[in-house]
């Protein structure tokens, strides 16, 4: 394997954005392409790892920019501060994912026609968000998302298939409020997969979430059942 990375800047409105690439330059030719939205901290380490992970699989990865400037929150008051404009403004939030999908679609190693997305946390809200949308892409993949639907709501039939993977013991998106996405997405027509793990909380998939008063606790064998989940899914929406 040959691992590369770079930045890619893509331009959003008046705000410069700048991804993370990652791909195994061994690999022949145009690949199926993975953009990742990070959590509500930004483009963090842990976004690109994730990049660096699905290249080692055989991917094309774009770890995203929702906040531009490549900016990360250094503490949960300034992660919030970050995130609260792009949640009051969900058509912001949803013009500024599909400039990140549409720069994947334009990287040369990556397929155009083969795309998935998937987000943690406040990047699985803006996945789900982007599916909502109507984008034209194969799959997308929520870990521990937020749920809320924009308003108003769309009743247009989501082209993606959709698979959320989450915490039972979630307290940011209840088991109540899961069963409310299963509504909306079948009645907007979607291909819907949801796995709940039992005992787990918020950023399950974080080794540095560990803050159970708070909700975000690190759940190693939800990770790892939750990782080849989306293994399999993505094997069988970009064949």
């Amino acid at each position: 394997m040959s691992l590369v990375t770079r930045l890619v800047d893509y331009p959003h409105a008046d705000t410069r954005c700048e991804g993370f690439l990652a791909f195994d330059d061994a690999c022949p030719g145009p690949r199926p392409g993975i953009l990742i939205a990070h959590t509500w901290a930004g483009r963090d380490d842990f976004a690109m790892d994730k990049a660096r992970a699905l290249a080692a699989e055989g991917y094309v990865a774009l770890a995203l920019d929702m906040y531009g400037e490549g900016r990360v929150g250094d503490s949960p008051e300034a992660c919030a501060q970050l995130m609260g404009g792009l949640i009051k403004d969900r058509l912001m939030l949803q013009d500024r994912i599909r400039a990140a999908l549409e720069t994947l679609r334009r990287q040369p190693e990556a397929d155009p026609q083969r795309l998935a997305a998937m987000g943690f946390c406040f990047g699985g809200l803006c996945v789900l968000d982007l599916a909502r949308s109507g984008a034209d892409l194969r799959g997308v993949v929520s870990f521990h998302g937020l749920f809320t639907p924009p308003e108003p709501s769309s009743t247009a039939p989501i082209k993606s298939r959709l698979l959320v993977l989450h915490g039972f013991e979630d307290p940011m998106a209840t088991p109540e409020q899961a069963v409310e996405l299963g509504r909306e997405l079948t009645a907007r027509g979607a291909d819907w997969q949801l796995h709940l793990f039992g005992n787990s909380m918020h950023a399950f998939t974080n080794p540095r979430a560990n803050d159970p008063a708070f909700g975000t606790v690190y759940d190693p064998l939800a990770d790892r059942r939750a990782w080849r989940l989306l293994m399999d899914f993505l094997a069988e929406v970009l064949e």
